[in-house]
């Protein structure tokens, strides 16, 4: 009698197994993410198979010392990693299609194939097509072996006998084993070919980065315990219609998940953009209402950004939309304006929009959004030398945020003659000679002290 597949049910947001079909996840409590998953007689027990030998240590036993580190080549990609990337390491780098992740780790083959032996993978370019796209980057001489593979047996033998340094597959939703019974790109391919891709890396210390597609939701396609498995999680974001893109960890066991990396896309591939500020900044209109700079800090970075508001008469229901600053962050902030400054903005659309594709997720720039709408109602321009840094509370509050002086001595650097800051740290701010800082204790005393009529 032949042997009876056994049949379970794998979360796609959680990884959680169970024998029975249900509506909602058990374990996460999401709906419709239970997928069929058939394992062969090997297949269950694969991921835990080396581990029969393993033995316990003492913990004063371990060894503690510091990981070793390489440099990419690329110094913001090097500043995302948190100094370079981990020997031994999995990396996971997701991004929308055509947003320039397999152009970048080309480029970083480029960068380190004169010292490290590097295995490229391809799984949805032919070894013609990955060569033409070299040649255009300019990526030539070093030892740089290319495989056009899917099977994952087929990518481990290579991988076993050309002992590389660095292994790079693009990408995991196109490789496949072969005991599994699914298409590539399911759930349980990509878990169990993550997981034994994570054996390889940890018993060779090969650093591996893999290459994720994004789903419609922006997060990495797959399950959601690929995330968990490696070791570091890296976002590739930006607009397609716009050259610059943003390179941010959203985890990462070696460093800070704070840090991005900006570059730009040009004709020769990717380039960095030490000076992120001055690109944010770059084409900026004067005298122009309903405009703001706000400083956020990205890590250990100030990074100085324009924030744009347009508020309009509605003859309909209001419509207040965002890109760049949450959606309830940004209706609170129309709401406290309506409240506490005095504006009717509530029979208004309004539209609010970070330019050069950054989010604005610290708190920090709530101050020059708010002055953004605010200039844009009342059609008053704030004036090019302006700069505001605040957060701003239900009451209509400015309250104080860290790290001031660093943030001012960025706007300093960049030439602005005002800046509006909390007044409860206005007394510790370092002086500035040309800078002009403006304290307030709430929204109204903003408004009033940079969009009153003289």
């Amino acid at each position: 009698m032949a042997n009876r597949q056994k049949t379970v049910y794998l979360c796609s947001e959680c990884g959680c197994e169970t024998p029975n079909w249900a509506g909602k996840c058990p374990s996460c409590g999401a709906w419709n993410t239970l997928a069929e998953l058939r394992l062969g007689k090997d297949s269950a027990g694969r991921s835990s198979s080396s581990a029969r030998g393993a033995k316990p240590k003492k913990l004063q036993e371990l060894d503690t010392a510091e990981e070793v580190r390489f440099s990419t080549g690329i110094s913001e990609f090097d500043r995302v990693l948190g100094g370079g990337a981990v020997l031994g390491s999995l990396i996971l780098v997701g991004g929308a299609p055509g947003i320039g992740k397999s152009t970048l780790l080309l480029q970083m083959c480029a960068a380190t194939a004169e010292t490290r032996r590097i295995l490229y993978v391809s799984g949805e370019e032919s070894e013609r097509q990955l060569k033409l796209r070299a040649d255009r980057l300019g990526v030539t001489g070093g030892e740089i072996y290319v495989l056009a593979e899917t099977d994952l047996d087929a990518i481990l033998a290579a991988a076993e006998s050309l002992r590389p340094e660095i292994v790079i597959i693009d990408s995991i939703q196109t490789v496949n084993q072969a005991d599994v019974g699914s298409a590539p790109g399911s759930i349980t391919q990509v878990r169990e070919c993550t997981m034994r891709i994570m054996r390889l890396c940890k018993e060779k210390n090969l650093t591996v980065f893999v290459v994720g597609h994004i789903n419609k939701e922006g997060s990495i396609a797959g399950p959601k315990v690929l995330e968990h498995m490696v070791d570091c999680v890296l976002y590739f974001e930006g607009e397609r219609s716009t050259s610059f893109r943003i390179l941010r960890a959203a985890k990462n066991r070696f460093g800070s998940t704070n840090e991005i990396g900006v570059f730009e896309m040009a004709d020769r591939g990717l380039a960095c953009v030490e000076n992120p500020s001055e690109m944010l900044l770059s084409g900026r209109p004067e005298n122009c209402p309903g405009t703001c700079v706000a400083c956020v800090i990205e890590g250990t970075r100030p990074i100085l950004a324009e924030v744009q508001a347009l508020v309009t008469p509605s003859a309909y229901n209001a419509a207040r939309r965002s890109n760049g600053v949450d959606y309830n962050r940004a209706a609170m902030l129309l709401a406290v304006l309506e409240k506490r400054g005095g504006l009717s903005v509530a029979g208004c659309d309004s539209y609010i929009n970070v330019i050069g594709g950054l989010t604005l997720e610290e708190p920090a720039a709530d101050l020059a959004t708010s002055l953004a709408v605010a200039s844009s109602y009342l059609d008053r321009p704030l004036g090019a030398d302006l700069a505001a840094i605040g957060e701003v509370g239900l009451s209509g509050e400015i309250r104080s945020v860290s790290v001031l002086n660093q943030r001012l001595s960025e706007i300093y650097r960049l030439g602005f003659k005002r800046c509006v800051v909390p007044v409860h740290r206005s007394e510790e701010a370092a002086s500035f000679s040309g800078l002009r800082l403006i304290p307030v204790r709430n929204i109204s005393e903003a408004i009033a002290a940079v969009l009153a009529r003289e």
